[in-house]
Order: C-alpha cells, then structure tokens, then sequence
C-alpha cells in the first residue's frame, strides 16, 4: 500500500531533488564548528570531505546495473532518508580520520541518487514533451537553500552539529514518505540505445568535452558549499547567521536563475546561456576573490550562484539526449567525473587556502572559466522548442 501526497509525474521529480539536497545541504553552514570541534586547519578539513567523493565515485562507476535490478522506486525510498542517517553519523566524528571514513557511505548514496534523479528528470521531460531538466535542478537549489537557511539559524543558535544533523534525520524520512510515497519511476525514453549497460561508465570523447564544460561550475559550486561560510568568518569575522548565510545565498540565486532557465534555453540556445552564465560565474568569482567588504563577498557569491545555475543541467540534458549508448551509462559517465568535482574540487581547495590563504581557494577558478567557455560548443548552438511546464 502506497502512502502520501498524490502529485503530477513532474512535481514528484522536483520533490526527489529537493529532498535529496535539503538532506546534503544542512552539513555546509556547519563546517565551520565541525572544524573548530577537531581543531584542525583547513588542509585537513578539506582532505576528510574527500571520503564523500571516493564514495560517490565507486557509486556513480558501479551503481547504475545495480540500480536498475532493485527498481528506482525501492532505490529512492530507501537511499534519500539513509543519506540523512549517514550525514548524522558523520559529524560524530572526533577527528578528521573519522570524518573521512564515514563520509564515504555518505558519498556512495550520493552517486546513487545522483543517477536517480536525473534519469528520472530527463524520462519524465520525454514523457511530458517539455523541458523540466533545469527546473529540476532549480528545486534542488531550493532544497540546498532551505538547508543553509536552517543551518545558519541553528548555528547562530548554538546548537551542536551532532544535534543538528540527527535532528534532521526524521525531518526528511517524513518529507519521504509524503513527497515520494506513491512514486512511480517514469518509463524509459524511446527510440535511444538499448545495449546492455556496461559495468563501467567510461567516458566518450563527447563526453569529455561536456565535463570540461561543467568543470568551473560543479568546482565553484563546491567551492562556494565547503568554504563560504569559512571564508566569512576568517576573512570578515562575521556572526555565525552570516557565515551560513552565504551558503545559503548561492544556492537561493542559482535556484531563482534555475527555474526560469528553461525559457531563456529555448528562447536563445544552450550555447549563449552558457557563456553568460559562465561569464557571471567569472565575475562572481573575481569580487569574492577582491572582496574588502562582507557585502562584496556576499554580492559575489550571489553572483556564483546565478553562473553556476545552468550549466551542469544543460550538459545533463545533452549526455542523456545522446543516443551513441544508453542514457544511464552516458548520465553516469558525466555525473561521475563532474559531480566528483564538486565533491573532491573544494577539498583540494583546502589546501590551497591552507598554504595561500582561503581567497586563493576562489581565485583559482578563474582558469577553469575559461576553459568552460571554450569548450561550452559540446551544449549546442541552436534554440530547443518546447512547451514550458
């Protein structure tokens, strides 16, 4: 017997992708007492979130087969309030060692639901003869700024991150339960490959441009989760409210820009959207990186967020759309060099800001814009009509 919310096969999809990042999101506005409870430097700090990736790496390269013999309804019920477990066994952690070790499990229910939810978009945006991949993504921005929302009160309120994050993990099994307790997983999109999926998801040539494409905004982005709230308070000294305040902020502009980003695909082409977005992302970066002000940092990061918006949803959009192999093999290939470089970017960027200074940790992404922009012709050049939802 299925229980809660009867909703269109859309909503359904952006309810997954809110809660699957309100559940991520809660973490990032307390990194900065996770790291004064361990009193270790940002090095450190850094090089334990690296257990989330190893996990969502060996998760995004052997999952999807998996996946598909359990059934994505059973995967999802079961993997978005696991996650929320894991997250609060995590923080438990007294050193960064431990931090490590269980984040991993974090990371492997990462790259599962990572694979879920975007397949599950990108099947339902097939059904329903529109574009709702951007959309999509907008809401998991929205989850991720509701989290930062949170997460910036409850530390302004004191209470511990262990308290915090266990706190949370009834919160989003009910939001489960409600939101996603009469999913049905969308049918399989017509007329694309249908070989046997291979163990691995190796990345073709096409591929590989798509990353480099999505490189400076999945790094930025994380950059933006893991270090903004520390770079408030080492570089401005701010209250701890601010400090999450800005993780919060990029999320909030990247889901605003997301959720209407659709229109402005279709209107002009995956290709000019990029490149606005990127160049945005580049000037985000650059006032975070000159910042003599909080609301110049602030301004900053808001501006990251609106750059980082569209970009790793189009380049999902154009993998899944590929019809040289099937659709779970080349969203898995994207999401397992991309989305690691969300999670194991910022951690290297930690000891960029161990050794240079946390500005540096920012700065260095100016490179990586340009390399999106150059390679941001893998998007495509022509306008994609379709009905909005």
């Amino acid at each position: 017997m299925k229980f809660g919310l009867v909703l269109p096969p859309q909503m359904r999809v952006y309810a997954a992708f809110f809660l699957y990042s309100f559940c991520m999101g809660n973490l990032y506005p307390r990194l900065p007492a996770i790291q004064l409870a361990m009193g270790v430097q940002e090095g450190a700090l850094g090089l334990s979130l690296i257990g989330a990736s190893v996990g969502t790496l060996v998760s995004l390269t052997f999952a999807a087969p998996i996946i598909d013999r359990v059934g994505h309804r059973r995967a999802i019920l079961t993997l978005i309030p696991l996650l929320s477990v894991f997250y609060a066994i995590a923080v438990t952690a007294s050193g960064p060692v431990g931090f490590f070790l269980l984040l991993v499990p974090v990371g492997v229910a990462i790259g599962a639901i990572e694979i879920i939810v975007n397949l599950e978009a990108d099947r339902t945006e097939h059904a329903l003869g529109r574009r709702i991949m951007n959309r999509a993504h907008a809401f998991w921005s929205f989850g991720f700024f509701a989290a930062g929302l949170v997460g910036a009160l409850v530390a302004q309120a004191g209470v511990p991150p262990t308290l915090h994050l266990l706190a949370m993990v009834p919160v989003i099994g009910l939001g489960t339960l409600l939101f996603l307790g009469r999913f049905n997983p969308a049918p399989h999109r017509t007329g694309g490959n249908t070989d046997t999926a291979p163990l691995l998801a190796r990345p073709s040539l096409a591929i590989l441009l798509l990353v480099c494409v999505t490189l400076s905004a999945m790094i930025m982005e994380g950059a933006g989760a893991d270090w903004s709230a520390i770079y408030m308070r080492d570089v401005f000294m701010v209250e701890p409210f601010v400090a999450g305040f800005a993780v919060a902020l990029g999320a909030g502009t990247q889901a605003v820009m997301r959720y209407f980003a659709d229109g402005f695909v279709e209107r002009y082409s995956p290709l000019v959207v990029s490149r606005v977005l990127l160049t945005l992302l580049g000037i985000g970066t650059l006032l975070v990186f000159f910042a003599v002000h909080p609301a110049m940092a602030l301004t900053g990061f808001g501006l990251m967020g609106i750059g980082t918006s569209a970009i790793f949803p189009l380049a999902m959009s154009a993998a899944a759309q590929r019809t040289d192999r099937p659709a779970a093999i080349n969203v898995a290939a994207l999401a397992q060099f991309s989305f690691v470089a969300f999670l194991l970017g910022p951690p290297l960027l930690g000891l960029i800001a161990q050794t240079f200074g946390i500005r540096w940790s920012f700065g260095i992404g100016l490179p990586l814009v340009l390399l999106s922009l150059v390679a941001a012709g893998a998007l495509g050049s022509r306008p994609i009509q379709h009905k909005l939802d």
